[in-house]
């Protein structure tokens, strides 16, 4: 027969490492004597204990009773046959002087003496040298953290880079996907770190810095350590932030430090990311700028410029706000390269999907290319942490692999939020219904826009419902689509207006949707009457002058005002005429909530196809 325990196996043995710094002893030393304390205080009896007068344990001794005598100075503990007592006598009385007084033998009764003076010297020795212990610590810890916080201030100046050694754990090329054009740029810089004599032999000198310019989430990041990787050279990676303290003049001195060391280390890049928080245009403002800011940037500047021509050295910085930086910065023989990174097409959002889908389970049913179309204007990042969620999702829901509905449902997630289930009623949800099919019809009926993905009165985010569009890629805009878009984003509150003859503030954001498309095609994009002028007249500081006069405002404000109130007009006209339809669709909606692209297509009907006319002569006449 067997126990239930399995044979064979190996046991753990956990071995306790003891950290036995003079700290510790000194805390478990005093961890020790309390727990001394706590043990003497333990040791008293907790009963209580009935108090008699001496002479009644007399008699008690004299007619047999007693088995046992304890002695502790004063105080005599009596054990009897069903009972103990306490008892006391006279200071500096014998015991057995006492009871032969009293004509009682003490032959048949067990007496115990019990010393405890040695015990009570060490306590009362302990209890006076104790508190002076503390007391010396307590002034020791005091001195040593201001000797600890004068050391720091000095320490101020010296860099705080992250070093990625040649050991640390490495990114390569590989790794970083939808950047192309970019990956292809920085392969020379690898090359130069590789291979310098390949190029000094042709005259060329290393580029000292790399700008990489890009929204946020393409990864400019994990490209410059992917650089680093391929070139297997140490990394130096730190914060524009970072380099700016309270104190004057610490972020000049980090930057020296920081150089100065990466000399040491050369071959070696340097990685400033989100430098336009140093970087930007000195004496921009009306008080002249941070002066610790500028004389951070005067440091780079100068750092920048001393790069000996043998020295193999390459700064690479990474920004979103291009706009802001210094010229001198930006100039060559500083960043001599710019290299641009942008949204992933869908080919890059494809292999950055291969990449990120390392170590997941997916089911075999998974449309890749379908994935990749669906995630149009989604960075890297946002591609990353969709699959992450899709990955938790199916977790949460106990699956064995992830699906396509995972997928689906975790790039509306990051695009538009998790869903909310409200409290709303009947007449809410019929607004929200009729809202978003007058979104779905009108775009159904344009000419130029994507096919309707998805429509639901399922609450996300902030918004009640939403609509969605298989998205496809443009190069570029034109303005008979832009009008059309205006058109589609208006048609919640045409739709609302022709049902409940009313209007509610659910159209609040396309609305302000629709006026930002408008004023850019008037401003900036030269598509209106007044002609292809920029015409931006913003003041994005409160001390700069509008370079355009109010007359001129007023005309761009009427112009953005026509053709808002023609594609309102346009979005009205189609739903007046589809008024079966939307009735249908928003019923639909009432019922399901959610109705999917094939479920459309059978309720509306397949797509029409238009010849393509210039919608936009006719929006201008309407």
């Amino acid at each position: 027969m067997t126990n239930g325990k399995k044979t064979g196996k190996k046991q753990k043995i956990f071995k306790v490492k003891l950290n036995t710094s003079w700290k510790n002893v000194f805390l478990y030393g005093f961890l020790v004597l309390i727990a001394g304390f706590l043990f003497l205080s333990a040791t008293a009896p907790l009963e209580q204990v009935t108090t008699v007068p001496l002479s009644q344990v007399i008699s008690d001794v004299k007619e047999g009773k007693v088995k046992e005598i304890s002695i502790l100075d004063n105080k005599l503990t009596v054990k009897e046959q069903d009972k103990t007592v306490q008892s006391f006598k006279e200071p500096g009385v014998n015991t057995y002087q006492l009871f032969k007084d009293a004509g009682v033998s003490l032959d048949k009764t067990k007496v115990l003496v019990k010393d405890e003076t040695g015990l009570n010297n060490w306590v009362n020795i302990m209890s006076s040298i104790l508190p002076i212990i503390l007391m010396v610590a307590f002034f020791y810890f005091i001195f040593r953290q201001a000797r600890g916080a004068q050391e720091n201030i000095f320490s101020f100046g010296q860099s705080r880079a992250k070093l990625f050694s040649k050991d640390t754990p490495r990114i390569r090329f590989s790794d970083v996907a939808g950047v192309d054009e970019a990956k292809q740029e920085l392969t020379e810089i690898v090359d130069f770190l590789k291979n310098p004599g390949k190029y000094k032999a042709m005259g060329a000198r290393t580029p000292k810095g790399v700008l990489m310019v890009g929204p946020s989430g393409t990864g400019k990041t994990l490209l410059a350590r992917a650089t680093a990787g391929e070139a297997n050279v140490p990394f130096f990676s730190m914060a524009g932030s970072e380099f700016m303290e309270m104190l004057v003049g610490v972020g000049a001195s980090r930057v020296r430090d920081l150089f100065n060391t990466a000399k040491k280390s050369q071959p070696a890049i340097i990685f400033i990311d989100e430098v336009d928080a140093i970087g930007r245009q000195r004496g921009a403002g009306i008080m002249g700028g941070h002066d610790e800011r500028e004389q951070t940037l005067n440091q780079i500047l100068v750092e920048m410029d001393g790069f000996a021509p043998t020295e193999q050295l390459v700064v690479i910085a990474a920004t979103n706000r291009p706009d802001v930086l210094d010229p001198a910065l930006i100039r060559p023989g500083r960043f001599d390269r710019r290299v641009m990174l942008d949204m992933p097409d869908v080919v890059g959002r494809k292999a950055i999907l291969a990449i990120h889908a390392r170590g997941k389970p997916f089911d075999k049913a998974v449309d890749w290319e379908k994935v990749a179309k669906r995630t149009v204007g989604f960075s890297g990042a946002d591609i990353e942490n969709m699959l992450n969620e899709a990955a938790i999702l199916a977790a949460r829901l106990e699956k064995k692999a992830i699906d396509m509905r995972d997928l689906e449902e975790a790039a509306t997630k990051v695009k538009l939020g998790p869903e909310k289930k409200r409290l709303q009623s009947e007449d809410d949800k019929k607004m929200t219904a009729y809202h978003e099919a007058g979104h779905a019809l009108v775009s159904w009926e344009m000419p130029h826009m994507d096919p309707i993905h998805r429509i639901s009165i399922v609450s996300r985010g902030l918004s009640l419902g939403h609509t969605m569009m298989e998205p496809t890629e443009h190069v570029h805009e034109t303005k008979t689509r832009l009008i059309e878009q205006i058109s589609v984003l208006l048609g919640g509150r045409a739709a609302e207006n022709l049902i409940f003859s009313e209007m509610t503030t659910g159209a609040s954001d396309d609305i302000a949707k629709a006026t930002e498309v408008a004023r850019t095609m008037v401003v900036e994009w030269g598509m209106s009457e007044l002609g292809p002028i920029n015409l931006d007249g913003q003041q994005r500081h409160f001390y700069e002058q509008a370079n355009i006069s109010q007359e001129m405002a007023a005309k761009i404000d009427e112009q953005v005002k026509r053709i808002t109130d023609a594609a309102y007009k346009r979005a009205a006209s189609i739903l007046l005429k589809l008024r079966k339809k939307l009735d249908l669709l928003a019923d639909e909606l009432l019922k399901k909530e959610t109705i999917e692209s094939e479920e459309f297509g059978r309720l509306i009907g397949p797509k029409k196809t238009f010849v393509k006319q210039d919608l936009a002569l006719a929006t201008v006449k309407a």
